[in-house]
């Protein structure tokens, strides 16, 4: 039997998928097509967000602790971004030879109240729903949403198939966009938030201590490596899917869409087999599986065949988003837990900005597959340091 606040959550979820999935897809494929960007100008649209998150992380902290009614900040942050989409409408009026910068400079903008919205979301909901009941909702939650991603992006797919040169496509997207982020508002107000807790002491901005903790140390070398061969390739799949694959909307629609289906039926899989077998063991296999997708996707140029690695990859993806930050609190010690989350996601943003940017000038410098090729040893340098991490973790385990 859900709560009342946790079918607002799932509510909100449904609304704020609908609201991502007719834009992020297709605001790669617009830049190029209708705007003319350069590969390097597609590199940023991956880049610019998690620079900003970077810069706003303690700003937006400071906001939060001082905010009576998180909700209403988080709702206000919310609508803030979601105003920027009626700006894009008006984008491709713009003389092509800023227009892309404009985009860019437009992503930026959204990208700050982005980040007061997602940090308020976590500390919110962290409030909102209990402890006892968190694992199993956020799966069942997770799974429900790709259900939504998966429904819309075939819609959106199949109704624009032949809209992909349409600067009308767009603006009718970005207008879609703009109307769920409206319920996406209704639906946060409408959570019970309960009585804001008062602090009684400020605590350090910082706790240095935390990286005297071989263990955590250990854990977010290599999660950070990881993390950077996976997002050096972000920007390069949408290159290669629009400018070497010659990708469609409903083409790009049918690869995000065989991903989604993917996590749907693989995430409880993950989350099975992790509490048989524990979240390192498992999360090697994923790593592993992750390695792959930048190897095989560069093979062909195929639109059924790249559909089809979209599978593959949506099955490791999930099994990333379900573990990774699992992992993450089970090696951060117990006393310093915030700090330790705090300095992973800092650090988080430092290589989702320069990743995708190394990703670009690797496909400028040399060729795709040669780009392709070196995210996959990256990713294989993570998984084997999650190999590393498990067997040392088990060797501590047993000396105990």
């Amino acid at each position: 039997m859900r709560t009342y606040n946790e079918k607002m959550s799932i509510y909100h979820g449904m609304v704020s998928t609908l609201t991502v999935n007719t834009t992020a897809n297709y605001i790669p494929i617009f830049s190029m097509a209708i705007l003319g960007a350069t590969n390097y100008q597609v590199g940023l649209i991956s880049s610019i967000p998690p620079l900003v998150t970077l810069l706003m992380t303690i700003p937006a902290a400071i906001l939060l602790n001082k905010a009576v009614e998180q909700k209403k900040l988080v709702a206000f942050s919310v609508l803030t971004a979601r105003l920027v989409f009626m700006l894009l409408i008006f984008i491709a009026y713009i003389p092509q030879s800023i227009a892309s910068w404009a985009l860019l400079a437009l992503i930026a903008l959204m990208s700050i109240p982005n980040t007061l919205a997602n940090m308020g979301w976590q500390a919110l909901i962290g409030n909102i729903i209990e402890d006892r009941r968190r694992g199993q909702f956020f799966s069942d939650r997770n799974r429900l949403l790709a259900i939504i991603g998966l429904i819309s992006t075939l819609t959106i797919g199949i109704i624009m198939r032949d809209a992909t040169n349409s600067i009308f496509a767009y603006q009718l997207l970005f207008s879609m966009a703009f109307c769920f982020g409206l319920l996406e508002v209704y639906f946060l107000l409408k959570h019970e938030e309960g009585e804001p807790v008062q602090k009684k002491e400020r605590n350090r901005a910082m706790n240095w201590a935390i990286f005297k903790d071989t263990n955590y140390v250990r854990f977010l070398f290599v999660a950070l490596l990881f993390n950077f061969g996976w997002q050096m390739a972000w920007g390069l799949f949408n290159i290669y899917n629009v400018r070497y694959a010659e990708a469609t909307i409903f083409w790009i629609s049918m690869f995000s869409a065989a991903n989604m289906l993917a996590q749907i039926f693989s995430f409880p899989l993950w989350r099975k087999w992790s509490e048989k077998y524990g979240n390192m063991r498992v999360f090697v296999w994923v790593a592993f599986g992750m390695a792959v997708a930048p190897f095989a996707m560069a093979l062909s140029t195929n639109l059924v065949y790249l559909t089809l690695m979209s599978v593959q990859s949506g099955l490791f993806v999930s099994g990333t988003i379900l573990i990774l930050f699992n992992l993450l609190l089970e090696n951060s010690p117990k006393e310093n837990r915030t700090y330790c989350i705090t300095s992973y996601n800092v650090l988080l943003a430092i290589i989702a900005f320069i990743a995708p940017q190394i990703g670009i000038w690797l496909l400028e410098t040399y060729t795709m597959t040669v780009a392709m090729n070196i995210s996959t040893v990256v990713r294989l340098a993570g998984a084997f340091g999650f190999l590393y991490v498990w067997m040392k973790n088990r060797k501590i385990a047993v000396l105990r």
